[in-house]
C-alpha cells in the first residue's frame, strides 16, 4: 500500500475535509480525491460518506485512523533511526502537554534538550486532560506526553516515567491583602472569586474538591486558554489556583504566589508508547529520567 495514500487520508481527517487537506498538502483537490479513491479500492471499502462538499468518516474510515497513524509513525521511526547516525543533527519530536506542565517542567526539558540537539525541532501539541495525553501517545499522534494526575500515573497502554510532584498554589494580584502573606489555609478561599479551568483538568478537580468540603467560593471565570490566567489575576478578576509550575512566571509578571495548606499535589509524568521510539524521543526520555533523579 502506498504510504502517501495514508498520509492523504489522515490529512483529510485532521483538516476536516478534502479542500482544507488539499491546501495543507499543497496538492490539487482532484489529485487528493483520486488518491483516496485508490486507497478505498485497495481496502475494498468506502472511507468517507461524500455529502455535497462534506466528507463524513464511515465506520471503516474510523477503524483505519489508528492503524494509519501507527504505520506513519513506524515509517518516521525507521527514517529517524537511519538519521541517528548523524547524532540527531536534524529531526522532529512531537510532544503533547497539559497547559500548566507546558510552563514547567516542559520549558526546562526543551531548553536542555535543545542545547544537546539544536537541530531537532520539538513540536508541542496542547491537550487539556490526562486522558487526552494518553490517547495522543497511544494512537501515535505524538511520541511523548507530559501530564499531571491527582492519582497514580497511568500505566495502561503506555510507559510512564515519573518526574516528581507539583503542589497547588494561589495566584493573587499585588494589591490584594493576601499578597502580604506566604501561605493560607484552603478554608480561607471561602467567599473568594476564583478563576477556574475546564472540567477534566487537575486544577478544576482540586477546586471542585474544595467545594465538596463545604468551602463556598464564586467562580469568576472559567477558561480553557491558560495564557489568560495571569492577565485575569492581575486585572483583579479573581484569584487562581494553579500548580507551582507557575511560581516563577507569575512572580516575574507581578503576581504574588501563596502556598495553600494543607499541601495537595499532582503527580507529574512523561508517557511514551510501548515499543521502539525514535532516537529523538528516546534521547528526550532518557534526559528527563536523569534530571528527575537529580
Amino acid at each position: 500500500m502506498d504510504i502517501r495514500k495514508l498520509e492523504y487520508f489522515l490529512a483529510i481527517v485532521d483538516c476536516g475535509g478534502f479542500n482544507r487537506a488539499a491546501a495543507a498538502l499543497h496538492v490539487s483537490q482532484p489529485s487528493l480525491s483520486q488518491a483516496v479513491r485508490a486507497l478505498e479500492h485497495d481496502l475494498e471499502s468506502e472511507l468517507f460518506h461524500r455529502i455535497g462538499r462534506r466528507a463524513m468518516l464511515t465506520e471503516a474510515g474510523r477503524a483505519l485512523i489508528e492503524p494509519a497513524r501507527a504505520a506513519l509513525r513506524s515509517l518516521d521511526t525507521a527514517r529517524a533511526s537511519v538519521a541517528s547516525v548523524n547524532e540527531l543533527r536534524t529531526g522532529r519530536l512531537d510532544v503533547a502537554s497539559m497547559p500548566s506542565q507546558a510552563v514547567e517542567p516542559l520549558t526546562t526539558l526543551i531548553r536542555d534538550f535543545s542545547r544537546r540537539h539544536p537541530g531537532v525541532v520539538v513540536a508541542v501539541k496542547a491537550v487539556f486532560t490526562t486522558g487526552d495525553v494518553v490517547d495522543a501517545v497511544r494512537t501515535g499522534a505524538v511520541e511523548l506526553g507530559l501530564l499531571a494526575s491527582a492519582g497514580p500515573l497511568p500505566q495502561k497502554e503506555v510507559s510512564t516515567t515519573a518526574l516528581g510532584v507539583q503542589r497547588f498554589v494561589l495566584l493573587v494580584p499585588p494589591d490584594d491583602p493576601l499578597a502580604r502573606r506566604q501561605s493560607m489555609a484552603c478554608a480561607e478561599l471561602a467567599g473568594r472569586r476564583l478563576i477556574v479551568g475546564q472540567s477534566g483538568t487537575g486544577m478544576r478537580a482540586y477546586v471542585d474538591s474544595l467545594r465538596e468540603q463545604g468551602i463556598a467560593f464564586t467562580v469568576a471565570a472559567e477558561i480553557e486558554h491558560r495564557v489568560a490566567l495571569l492577565p485575569l489575576v492581575l486585572a483583579g478578576v479573581g484569584l487562581a489556583v494553579v500548580t507551582e509550575s507557575w511560581r516563577d512566571l507569575a512572580g516575574q509578571a507581578g503576581a504574588h504566589v501563596l502556598d495553600i495548606e494543607p499541601a495537595t499535589a499532582l503527580n507529574i509524568g512523561l508517557v511514551s508508547r510501548r515499543g521502539p521510539l525514535s532516537p529523538a524521543a528516546a534521547a528526550f526520555l532518557a534526559m528527563a529520567d536523569t534530571e528527575s533523579d537529580q
